[in-house]
């Protein structure tokens, strides 16, 4: 990428090449259906929310109680909304270096908005399969029709341009730009190392696949799907356009969808034949489907009335029976004490940002503390639960150890009736590196290595198994 400050637009005398016809003096109006501009206007407004005010992605893409801007939009557009936003949320830092390298002095805190039209212009133009010609075009005329941003058109339009022509130069100059946010490196590196670190950063930038775990004969269904099985005994699709719904097997309720890492900490019970078990914070309810499945008789439980009623949606199609219980879970008591309790802890989310990108910019590092403190509440909880000689799981999807390791050794180291059951890492072949030396597991982004055929990955997860004495 050529950064000699001569090939840089100032903002103050607007681009260093002939303007569109939409630039600033232009008296070209275009009509309000000009094809894609909703889409990136949408977008734009989106990543705003999602980082100036912290706004969760999956809230806003909520075909029920989301953005009315996004619920608008046909299914084609939705689509692509949603694969701009992901592109610009997953490569955020270097789509800012690369804006940030063409630019003579930083854009004013003021034009904030026209920041986002550039990033969501940007991403298009780097990462995705849209035509540049539009990106740009669209980019500049959302900079028009902003009174606030409209100044700024022709450097809009001088900066993406030159993009497009530098793309591949401008790929291999922020190449080494870490592609999180510094506070969640600098815990990267304190829990995993420089050298782990990297690698799990680098992994979130590779959109998760789809796994699937099955009721029975996970090999069978494998071939059936043109899936891979995965150590756990979950199958792993190849990406393909189209709905999971329509595959063979949902409406019969055969299998659901669920990340490989997800689908561990069920499994660490052991034989559950006529067990009672209580999942905690049973929505979606994958879990409480895998204990059902491993014939436990299990209690449900979840606050959030509308998260119950998909859980029960969801146990339905799968042909299975659960024992439903709404309400705070500190209130939770069973009528006599537990064989076990799974406990998949409310958390940071930080293990999830290969589906999740919005995690590293709607939260920071106070979000994990405070989520922290609610775990070790619930696990103290847990703890009450179950009778001697039962079994506790704690398990959540962030790669915090404040949240998992830190937590569980928090807990064991005052409360003498309860002790940590070691997982065996034999008992895993082909996901040995996930036990640690304690015996508990510890998943990320950049394990479990894909091929020409199948992606690699899965979620970063934490899971421990407590014996009560």
């Amino acid at each position: 990428m050529n950064d000699k400050k001569n090939n840089k637009p100032s903002r103050s005398t607007g681009a260093r090449e002939n303007p569109t016809s939409h630039a600033p003096g232009s008296r070209r109006e275009a009509g309000p259906g000009k094809p894609g501009l909703e889409v990136r206007m949408t977008a734009a407004k989106l990543l705003s929310a999602a980082i100036d005010k912290k706004i969760s992605l999956d809230g806003m893409l909520d075909l029920s109680h989301g953005n009315p801007a996004y619920k608008a939009l046909g299914d084609a557009d939705r689509a692509l909304t949603r694969a701009i936003l992901t592109t610009a949320l997953r490569h955020l830092t270097r789509l800012e270096a690369a804006i940030s390298s063409m630019i003579d002095t930083p854009l004013p805190h003021g034009a904030k908005s026209l920041h986002h039209v550039l990033v969501v212009a940007a991403a298009q133009i780097l990462h995705l399969d849209v035509p540049s010609h539009a990106a740009v075009d669209l980019a500049v005329e959302q900079a028009n029709r902003d009174p606030r941003n409209r100044r700024f058109a022709k450097l809009v339009n001088a900066v993406l341009r030159r993009m497009v022509r530098e793309k591949e130069e401008i790929l291999a100059a922020t190449a080494s730009v870490s592609p999180v946010p510094d506070w969640f490196r600098k815990r990267l590196v304190a829990a995993y190392g420089e050298t782990e670190a990297d690698k799990i950063a680098e992994a979130q930038l590779t959109p998760a696949a789809i796994d699937l775990t099955v009721k029975s004969d996970a090999k069978g269904w494998a071939e059936k799907l043109g899936g891979k099985l995965l150590p756990t005994g979950s199958i792993r699709l190849q990406v393909f356009q189209g709905s999971v719904t329509a595959l063979e097997g949902f409406e019969d309720g055969e299998w659901w969808v669920q990340d490989v890492a997800a689908s561990i900490p069920a499994q660490l019970f052991g034989d559950l034949t006529g067990k009672r078990i209580a999942d905690l914070c049973a929505a979606p309810g994958g879990k409480t489907a895998q204990l059902v499945v491993a014939g436990a008789h299990v209690i449900a439980v979840e606050q959030s009335a509308n998260r119950l009623a998909r859980l029960k949606e969801n146990l339905a199609r799968l042909g299975l029976e659960a024992e439903l219980s709404s309400g705070d879970l500190f209130e939770f008591k069973p009528d006599e004490l537990l064989d076990g309790v799974l406990l998949d802890a409310p958390c940071s989310s930080t293990g999830t940002t290969r589906r999740h990108p919005d995690v590293l910019w709607t939260k920071g590092p106070e979000d994990i503390g405070k989520l922290a403190v609610l775990q070790e509440r619930m696990l103290r909880h847990a703890v009450t639960l179950v009778k001697p000689g039962g079994l506790i799981v704690f398990s959540n999807c962030s790669l915090d150890p404040l949240e998992g390791e830190k937590l569980v050794a928090k807990v064991l180291a005052d409360t003498p009736t309860l002790e940590r059951q070691p997982v065996s890492p034999s008992d895993w072949p082909g996901l040995e590196s996930a036990v640690s030396d304690l015996g508990e597991f510890r998943t990320t982004p950049a394990m479990l290595p894909g091929d020409e055929t199948f992606a690699g990955g899965m979620d970063g997860f934490f899971a421990s198994v407590l014996r009560v004495r």
